[in-house]
């Protein structure tokens, strides 16, 4: 083989920037690192949030603290943690609002394409469809011609506005051509008490919200929206199961840092976080939280926020979905 004067130095600058890498990431972190959740305290994003960022701590020897930035829907924290530097010591936990957002919102103050760089998918949480057990069905595909059969008579209650529970619930509606009445709630859990009581007879909720109606009776679940069955509704079906292969889709916490972060810390903190959620412990709890296991590649997560950007985009707009 022949090797120019020119491959050279170019051949040890490209092992320069190698063991550059390297010893990047065995002193990374060298110091505190933020991590900015855009969402309240205690509420699914955050926990998650804490929960990591104590492991993360502990293995890797510096403190990831949690910074709220909380505020239209999740725009003013996404927005501060794009701006941050690109050094690794700003660490952003986003919520599936992230591919919402761009969508529901005329104006957001990021742009989700060139902003952020993918480290991991961590968790996801599917979204299940309960309903009333007056409610003559033990299907969907019996529910769809209950509600077809009375046109305007059934409604089904959300978490609110834009949530996931609604885009599940707009999603159903039109891929099935429904006439079904939607009552947005300020949170999951009113949301699914109004199934309880028969207010609004079918619900789409969160497993964390619905599991323990769901365990006492009081509610039947009929399906999941996730492409597998959940580890924490196995019995229950997914809509593709149940023969409505087009209703699909995932609340997740997934994690993102400023563009152009290292990708040797990048790859650190991927290979950390998926180390953490698949210790035991932790996946006790989170499963406590609703949560089914990930912890995709950067590229995995990158597909998959470009993806469905796309879908919901569509969904809202057919559905003309307005923020709060």
């Amino acid at each position: 083989m022949l090797i120019t004067r020119r491959a050279v130095p170019l051949a040890f600058a490209g092992m320069a920037a190698i063991a550059s890498g390297v010893a990047r990431a065995q002193t990374y972190p060298a110091r505190s690192v933020r991590v900015i959740v855009a969402f309240a305290p205690g509420g699914v994003t955050d926990t998650f949030a804490r929960l990591t960022a104590q492991k993360l701590s502990e293995n890797l020897g510096k403190q990831f603290y949690v910074d709220n930035l909380v505020g239209a829907t999740g725009n003013i924290g996404t927005a501060q943690a794009a701006k941050a530097a690109p050094d690794g010591y700003t660490v952003y936990f986003a919520f599936s609002s992230y591919v919402v957002n761009p969508t529901l919102f005329d104006k957001i103050p990021y742009d989700p394409d060139k902003d952020f760089d993918a480290v991991t998918l961590a968790v996801t949480s599917t979204t299940v469809l309960t309903v009333n057990p007056t409610v003559p069905a033990m299907t969907v595909k019996e529910l769809v011609e209950v509600i077809k059969a009375n046109p305007g008579k059934y409604s089904y209650s959300s978490a609110g506005a834009g949530t996931q529970s609604h885009l599940a619930g707009e999603q159903f509606r039109l891929s099935v051509g429904l006439d079904l009445v939607h009552v947005p709630y300020n949170g999951g859990g009113p949301a699914i008490l109004a199934v309880v009581g028969n207010h609004t007879p079918i619900g789409f909720s969160s497993p964390a919200a619905s599991l323990p109606q769901i365990r006492q009776g009081s509610v039947r679940a009929l399906a999941i929206t996730s492409k597998h069955r959940s580890d924490i509704l196995p019995d229950v079906p997914t809509m593709a199961e149940a023969g409505y292969p087009s209703i699909e889709g995932d609340s997740w916490v997934g994690v993102l840092v400023p563009h152009g972060t290292p990708r040797d810390i990048i790859d650190l903190l991927q290979r950390e976080i998926a180390k953490i959620i698949a210790e035991p412990a932790m996946k006790a709890r989170l499963a406590e939280l609703g949560y089914d296991l990930v912890g995709s590649t950067p590229e995995e997560f990158d597909a998959r926020i470009k993806s469905e950007i796309v879908s919901w985009g569509k969904v809202i707009r057919a559905a003309n979905i307005k923020p709060e």
